[in-house]
């Protein structure tokens, strides 16, 4: 089942504390790799931590792993995934004039990866 909800990639404090390990380093690929979502959510979904899911738009798609969040820390149908080579695979190349590729506020279709 694929359902639609709101990705927000954003730095996060392990993010910028991993990038200072490397780019290239488990660390900073597990932390950027990791999609924050509502446990409501991922209950309804048929999720659970560490479950594997695919993120899809117009622009790519992308395979994380998720995580849950409580309802009181992020909203139902709003995801969370710090920057990253994932997150970067769903954003368009404008930037508006900002050299930031926009990316707040993206629409995505989440679906359970069964291996």
């Amino acid at each position: 089942m694929t359902e639609k909800m709101i990705l927000i990639p954003g730095r996060s404090s392990k993010q910028g504390t991993s990038l200072n390990v490397g780019k290239l380093k488990e660390e900073y690929i597990e932390v950027t790799s990791t999609l924050e979502m509502n446990t409501d959510d991922m209950e309804r979904l048929g999720l659970v931590d560490g479950d594997q899911v695919k993120l899809s738009n117009e622009i790519g798609e992308t395979i994380v792993r998720c995580t849950g969040k409580k309802p009181e820390d992020l909203p139902a149908g709003t995801l969370f995934i710090p920057y990253g080579p994932p997150s970067s695979q769903l954003m368009a190349s404008d930037t508006a004039g900002s050299g930031m590729p926009l990316s707040k506020h993206m629409e995505v279709e989440i679906e359970k990866v069964v291996s």
